[in-house]
Formats: structure tokens, sequence, C-alpha cells
């Protein structure tokens, strides 16, 4: 742990951004007219691309200080990145924004199921309760918006099988944001994913070249907003919250997603949406609760 006097910036205030920008994924990845595999290489290895001159200039000697277990790790975190990202994207060919962003977002039952498997970290109560909310929230979002069956059922499965890949990208992120800075860790983690989604889209035959200028635009948006923005914002307070907090918080993602849905792509926003909107919020101020009391504060490397 380090003793490093905690961040000039909150971290709250960095994860409701981090909220909004993540926000806008779903809603990207339908404007880009290119194959899934494709739009998940072309986020991670711009965001990474983006991100290797500032690294250089500031951390490389922290970079080379890693120890071996530190880059297989980062390593393994990008693989499980980049598995989401490959099956989430592709979940919104099948299904809804609506149905693929709450599945997706179905990790703290992840998170607390293997928290005591895979973390020190410890869940309070009132945390416990706010997972409990959120996921009910998130239920009531998406229960008129389910289908059973066919091609809604295979979006579905990859979006929860999304869900799964990022919890444990959230777990080995909590461990290493321990000791390791953001900038070292992302431009680690976020380059392996980029080079594992670059072999998945060349090994599956998928051109990633040929596309309009507008796919490319929005595929330049997707690595700055929700990758850049959005995942470092998240991947910063891991440093400083458990990663049940940070799944919680990333719950607030379906109501930003399905607001901009409605006005983007004139999906409706349902009663259900709404309800289940106020439980999700409810969720995540107990869990900010439960997270902030003093005796949980934690310090990290920023």
């Amino acid at each position: 742990m380090s003793t490093e006097s905690p961040p000039t910036v909150s971290p709250v205030l960095v994860l409701l951004i981090g909220v909004l920008a993540i926000s806008t994924g779903a809603i990207i990845v339908r404007l880009a007219d290119a194959p899934p595999l494709v739009v998940a290489a072309y986020r991670c290895s711009l965001a990474a691309l983006a991100l290797l001159p500032l690294a250089w200039h500031r951390s490389r000697d922290e970079l080379r200080r890693l120890s071996p277990r530190d880059w297989l790790l980062a390593c393994v975190s990008g693989f499980f990145l980049s598995l989401h990202f490959a099956t989430w994207i592709s979940s919104l060919d099948y299904t809804t924004v609506a149905s693929s962003v709450l599945l997706v977002n179905t990790n703290p039952i992840w998170v607390g199921l293997l928290t005591p498997f895979l973390s020190d970290d410890r869940i309070s109560r009132l945390t416990a309760l706010g997972i409990l909310l959120s996921v009910v929230g998130g239920i009531v979002i998406g229960a008129g918006d389910f289908r059973v069956g066919g091609q809604a059922l295979l979006g579905d499965g990859l979006a929860l099988l999304g869900a799964i890949t990022v919890t444990l990208y959230i777990f080995i992120g909590r461990r290493l944001r321990r000791h390791v800075s953001l900038l070292s860790y992302v431009v680690l983690c976020y380059g392996a994913a980029a080079l594992f989604l670059l072999a998945f889209a060349i090994g599956s035959g998928q051109a990633l070249t040929g596309y309009s200028p507008q796919t490319y635009f929005w595929m330049a948006m997707l690595a700055l907003i929700p990758q850049l923005i959005g995942h470092s914002s998240y991947n910063w307070a891991l440093g400083w919250f458990s990663a049940s907090f940070i799944a919680v918080t990333l719950l607030g993602e379906p109501i930003g997603s399905t607001i901009l849905a409605y006005f983007i792509l004139n999906e409706a926003v349902t009663r259900p949406t709404l309800i289940g909107g106020a439980l999700i919020l409810a969720g995540i101020y107990l869990a900010a609760r439960g997270e902030l009391r003093p005796s949980a504060a934690r310090k990290a490397v920023s």
C-alpha cells in the first residue's frame, strides 16, 4: 500500500465522470458501422497509442521496475478486457441497448460472489444492501425488454459473458492499482487488450480497413470517451475503492445509456426504466455510504 496523501480530486467525482463517459459506449458502438471485433480492436488500439507517448515520458522508469508478475497480471487483465469488449459489443448486434447494458452490468453479483475468494476487501452491510438494490433496479429496467429465443437470447448470453469477464478485469485492476500508477497500469492493460483484439479480428478474417470516414470517427470517439475517460476514471478509482463499490457504480451506466438511446436511437424510455433507475441510484448511494466510512479509507498510487 502507498503512504501517499489522499487525492486532491474527489474519487466520487471521478467515478461520476466515468459513469457519464462509459454510458456513451453502447450508443457509439451502434453508430460505428463495422464488425464488433474490429470496433473493439480500434477502441483499445487507439486508446493505447494515445497513452504511449505520455507513458514513455512519465512512467518508463516505473515500468522498468515492475516485476514480471505485475507485467503478467496487467496482460491478463487486458485479456479479460478484450473478452469483455468482444462479447459485449457483439451482443449489441442481437439485442437492445437496454438488455445488453443491463446484463453486462450484472457484475456486482459476480463481484459479491467472488470477493471472498479473490480479494482481501470486505463488503460492508450498507454496500451489500446497495448491491442488492442496484441489481433489483437493473432487473426492473430490463424486465419488459427481455426476449426469449433466437438472436436476442444469443445477445443476452454474450452480454452476460461480458459481465463475468469485466468482473475479473476489475479484480486484477484492484490488486495492481494498490502499488502501480494509473498511467503504467492502463497503458499495459489497454495495450494488451488491443493486441488480443487485433489477433481475434485478424484470426476471424475481418478486415481492419476499408470503412467509411464516419465509422473511423465513431471508433476514435469510442477510444476517447468511454475508454480513455470512462475506463481510466474507474481504473484510477480502483486504487481508492473496493471492487464491490466500483461494480455498483458501473450500474449507473444503464441509466445513462437508456437516456441516450431514447434521444439518439429512438428507443423508448419506459416506466420500469424510471423505477429501476431510482433503485440503482439508491443502491449507489448506500454503497457509497458504506465505502466512504472513515475506517474504510484507502490510499493508492495516483
